[in-house]
């Protein structure tokens, strides 16, 4: 059973590296780059499959099954109300479809649920938390200076910059009527109620891609000098990462609480 989901691993490493390139570089991850690691894992998951039916392990592929179905359903719902990136939502449901467990047994040893995607997902988002922290310095040896939490998660950009960055505005500013610049940081609710309506939410790409849509906000911009945009890498990065450390070393959360409860 190790063969089929071993070459199924590999296409998908070598996918996701080439897609998180992809998107550091051009923040878009066209379709097409999915179909030959696809065209390799889906029949090494079928194998997989056909193996343990063979072995009389139904219950085991039902789990599997539901598993996928159930962890698509999310990660495509999650995207639909904007909590995750089209590629983002696509990458998570096509490993589950050609990775549902482990290939070998890691170093931690495979999670109870055994589920691989699942320990990818959880590894992104612990490895993802490391971000908040490199930045947080970076700005602080800068002397760039904002309000908890936003030198976590964001950094000052000149005006002039703003098309070439990646990322969204953090601030709301304006020009008042005596001609002077009023700002302030967006509340965390309400970006977040921003990003899951998407509406009132401006990203550094809309005014490159639409620069005449937006003419009046990047005039207010050029008069506020430099704006606090968050961090742009892509979630298709720490993902990648969530994929090989779970192959590798495995579940980072499970081995924590191993390691807490002193197992």
């Amino acid at each position: 059973m190790i063969i089929p989901l071993a070459v199924g691993a590999v296409a998908v490493t070598c996918t996701f590296l080439y897609a998180s390139w992809r998107d550091i570089r051009e923040r878009r991850v066209p379709f097409p780059t999915w179909y030959p690691m696809l065209a390799i894992s889906v029949p090494m998951a079928v194998w997989f499959y056909v193996l343990l039916l063979a072995g009389g392990m139904w219950s085991l592929v039902t789990s599997f099954l539901v598993l996928t179905v159930l962890f698509s359903i999310i990660f495509y719902v999650f995207a639909w109300i904007n909590l995750f990136g089209g590629a983002d939502a696509w990458a998570l449901i096509f490993l589950c479809i050609s990775l549902p467990t482990f290939p070998i047994e890691p170093l931690t040893g495979v999670p109870p649920l055994g589920f691989f995607p699942f320990t990818v997902l959880v590894n992104s988002l612990i490895l993802n938390l490391l971000t908040p922290l490199a930045i947080f310095f970076w700005n602080a040896a800068h002397g760039r200076l904002a309000p908890f939490p936003y030198t976590f998660f964001g950094f000052p950009v000149p005006a002039e910059d703003l098309a070439r960055s990646f990322g969204f505005i953090m601030e709301d500013i304006r020009i008042d009527e005596d001609g002077s610049v009023s700002r302030r940081f967006i509340r965390p609710g309400d970006a977040i109620r921003r990003m899951v309506s998407g509406k009132g939410r401006i990203y550094t790409k809309d005014l490159k891609n639409h620069p005449a849509d937006y003419a009046r906000e990047m005039e207010t911009f050029r008069r506020a000098g430099a704006v606090w945009i968050s961090y742009g890498i892509p979630f298709l990065v720490p993902l990648t990462a969530g994929v090989i450390s779970a192959l590798l070393f495995g579940d980072i959360l499970f081995f924590l609480i191993r390691f807490i409860a002193g197992v």
